[in-house]
């Protein structure tokens, strides 16, 4: 990690220096040993400025905090380094996760036998007998458009289905 340091009316004591190389040793195993980094420091009136400016191989960030005492805006110029450092190693880590899980998906090769609609299986019925009303409750409460129960009086199967008009079409076998 190469660094550079900057004052601009201030003064880089050795304490500073230090404190910045702490830091950034810290900050050298997440961005890797290829990083270039700018300290600048700077005092306008009674504010301390620190920028840090990190170039990687794949992108550049900057951070900029002031306070009243340099070694304050530091830390909080470190800390916010942290956090955008762990964000774009999140970012990339899904990115590169969902690009391949794509990739999988389109190089599966597809059937020969498989041209027609498949058939996929679904939960949409009631296990045990209930009345017309009772099964217009649950195709409400499991928004679907089609529910599957038992006729209390036959316990035969019948079909509960929502129209487009917004009323309920039953299937019911003779």
């Amino acid at each position: 990690m190469r660094t550079h340091y900057t004052a601009r009316q201030a003064h880089l004591t050795p304490e500073v220096r230090e404190y910045c190389e702490e830091r950034l040793g810290g900050l050298e195993r997440l961005l890797g040993p290829a990083t270039d980094v700018d300290v600048i420091l700077s005092h306008e009136k009674n504010r301390q400025k620190a920028e840090i400016h990190v170039k990687t191989k794949g992108a550049g960030l900057v951070v900029i905090e002031e306070s009243a005492d340099m070694l304050a805006s530091l830390a909080l110029a470190f800390d916010a380094l942290e956090k955008k450092v762990k964000k774009e190693k999140e970012k990339f880590r899904e990115k590169k996760r969902r690009g391949g899980r794509e990739r999988k998906k389109l190089a599966l090769p597809a059937e020969p036998g498989e041209t027609g609609p498949k058939i996929l299986r679904a939960d949409y019925f009631g296990s045990k007998p209930m009345s017309v009303e009772e099964a217009m409750i649950q195709l409400e409460i499991k928004k679907k458009e089609v529910f599957v129960f038992r006729t209390e009086a036959t316990e035969k199967w019948a079909v509960l289905f929502r129209r487009k008009d917004g009323n309920y079409g039953l299937v019911q076998p003779e």
